[in-house]
């Protein structure tokens, strides 16, 4: 790679994108890398303030930003996504189909702790579309030294893909309501259908919903017959708070699951139970879950249909990041909420 006056570069092969910026009207790329620069060519580069650029000489060991991101992009890349190609030398990674995005943070940073490498993605853990840009890539010069561009490939890959999406699994699901003023009729469930709407877009099979007084006995014996017929997950709605007549928590230790948390670092949503009956999650819902768009069941949910087993300690890290802002106009998952 060569640096030469625009004025002699006539009938050399340009080694970079040239991009063409017209503020308020225009920014694209003017010429291309590889394009052989013309004599008709030099009053236009000139136009748009190049003085010099730079040309390929034969022998160059260097790897071009298009070649090094596109090896980036792959080595990077597990399942669930696809690459498109390079464009100005970004090249950006997409997801192939709905699910959780999920990043390996530590060698992430390692990553771009490299001299000349970039790679920029979105929040680990978030819930991603078919087709949405997820990650961008590429190397800050216009050619890497192939030893370092090596060194960040391993990083990549060397213990799994960096990135990948996970695809959702529908689960069968049983639904256990609590509260003696439900169970006797003297209100409405508005429970349900809340948690039906949540569910609906990660494939939920929904295997019924039973109403039960607030007698941890009855919740203990109903979610232990969900399971029994074969749920694969179990969502127990009302009765989380500290009221003397809210027993849903001690209904749920009862089954012998192992709780992972009572509790939770996340507002609306601190009085969430996460449980598990073997491999089966049992969920203490909160009342704010039937009152907030938003709340933690929002931020479990994704990683319990991608079959993930949420672990005490990600829960507590939910504190940071752990305040919805109920702003008049709500764009979760495209906000802070959840995204430590």
């Amino acid at each position: 790679m060569r640096k030469v006056l625009v004025t002699e570069a006539a009938g050399m092969v340009l080694c970079h994108d040239i991009t063409r910026i017209i503020p308020g009207r225009e920014k694209g790329r003017a010429f291309r890398r590889g394009q052989v620069i013309t004599p008709g060519d030099i009053p236009t580069l000139l136009d748009m303030g190049k003085e010099h650029i730079y040309v390929w000489e034969t022998g160059d060991s260097l790897i071009h930003e298009d070649e090094a991101a596109l090896s980036l992009a792959r080595h990077a890349a597990g399942p669930g996504l696809q690459w498109d190609q390079p464009n100005q030398g970004r090249v950006n990674l997409r997801a192939v189909h709905d699910g959780l995005l999920k990043i390996d943070v530590d060698r992430l940073n390692r990553l771009n702790n490299l001299e000349d490498v970039i790679m920029a993605t979105a929040h680990n853990n978030r819930t991603v579309t078919k087709g949405q840009i997820v990650a961008g890539t590429r190397v800050t010069p216009l050619a890497i030294r192939r030893d370092l561009l090596e060194e960040a490939e391993g990083i990549c890959s060397q213990t799994g893909p960096l990135i990948t999406v996970k695809p959702y699994q529908p689960l069968w699901l049983g639904v256990v309501t609590t509260g003696s003023e439900v169970y006797s009729g003297r209100i409405q469930d508005g429970f349900c259908s809340i948690i039906k709407q949540k569910t609906a877009p990660f494939g939920a099979r929904v295997l019924g919903q039973v109403i039960v007084p607030d007698d941890p006995v009855m919740i203990s014996r109903e979610i232990h017959q969900f399971v029994a017929e074969g749920a694969e997950l179990v969502l127990v709605t009302g009765g989380m708070s500290v009221d003397p007549d809210d027993v849903t928590p001690i209904g749920i230790r009862a089954t012998g699951a192992e709780v992972v948390s009572y509790g939770a670092p996340s507002l609306p949503g601190s009085m969430f139970m996460m449980a598990y009956l073997g491999h089966v999650p049992v969920c203490g819902l909160p009342g704010c879950v039937m009152f907030n768009s938003v709340t933690i069941l929002d931020l479990i949910l994704p990683r319990i249909f991608a079959g993930e087993r949420v672990s005490q300690p990600e829960i507590v890290a939910l504190g940071h990041g752990g305040l919805c802002g109920e702003c008049q106009e709500c764009h979760y998952p495209a906000c802070s909420f959840g995204k430590s």
